[in-house]
């Protein structure tokens, strides 16, 4: 049975498709949404703690993300910032502790050098998730 479904988000269209994809589960199942973006932590020890985003464009994403589960039906979604190095490992790590069934996200349009060299967080997610992950396109 799934009870729990964690969308990643980013802000682009494929994180959108993902949103939606994500709400007509959570509705057909009866299952609880949650939507998540990670804001990067970019800074070293010496600099402090920067972030990739400042917490007005995170909260818009979230906003933005949870209007459209919204619209594709979904009631009630949480959306939630996580903080981590790495985007992959802050949703993985966060649908562990939370005890999620299914991690929902998307994925772009990398191919070729940029795939190798910028890599693909939905590869990640999928590699290393404890649970079933749905990459949608």
């Amino acid at each position: 049975m799934v009870h729990k479904i964690l969308c990643a988000v980013d802000g682009t269209k494929h994180s959108d498709k993902a949103v939606e994809l994500a709400a007509e589960l959570s509705t057909k199942l009866g299952s609880a949404l949650t939507i998540a973006t990670v804001n990067v932590l970019i800074g070293g020890a010496r600099s402090g703690q920067i972030y990739a985003h400042d917490d007005a464009d995170v909260q818009k994403t979230l906003a933005d993300a949870k209007k459209i589960a919204e619209a594709a039906g979904a009631k009630n979604a949480q959306i939630v910032v996580l903080r981590s190095r790495e985007a992959s490992a802050g949703i993985v790590a966060y649908a562990e502790q939370d005890d999620f069934d299914i991690i929902v996200t998307g994925t772009g349009d990398k191919h070729g050098l940029s795939r190798l060299v910028l890599g693909s967080v939905a590869a990640d997610i999928a590699g290393k998730a404890h649970c079933t992950v749905m990459i949608a396109r």
